[in-house]
């Protein structure tokens, strides 16, 4: 039995596919369902958990290199928000782009985990090192 870390089986299935260079989605509560990708919803109710508790645990687990956000992001959040998110994903090269080019790269993910953030616009790709 898991004492420690993530101890969901979906999520734990989803990561250990998750090779060199491949990208997994964080997203908040309202972002689409995507048929194309496998989708662990863990939302429960508002904020819980967020993005940010979800990527705190994956990164637990995984090396990122690499993250894409919204650049609507930036004018949606407060500056508080922008750098919890920013020391999330330290150590990682963040590149904010259109959250319309941002959901273009969702289908090419090997699954999207879905929070309950309420964070507008607060949702992360992430990419394997």
């Amino acid at each position: 039995m898991l004492k420690t870390g993530i101890l969901n089986p979906r999520v734990l299935n989803l990561l250990a596919r998750v090779r060199h260079t491949n990208t997994l989605v964080i997203a908040d509560r309202s972002f689409p369902f995507w048929p194309q990708i496998e989708t662990v919803d863990l939302s429960l109710v508002d904020d819980v958990p967020t993005v940010l508790q979800v990527l705190a645990a994956v990164r637990a687990n995984c090396v990122i290199g690499k993250a894409w956000m919204a650049k609507e992001f930036l004018k949606a959040n407060s500056q508080l928000v922008q750098k919890r998110f920013i020391a999330a994903l330290k150590g990682a090269s963040v590149k904010f782009e259109a959250h319309v080019d941002f959901k273009k790269r969702v289908p090419n993910a090997i699954g999207l985990i879905r929070t309950g953030d309420t964070t507008q616009y607060g949702n992360v790709i992430l990419e394997s090192a």
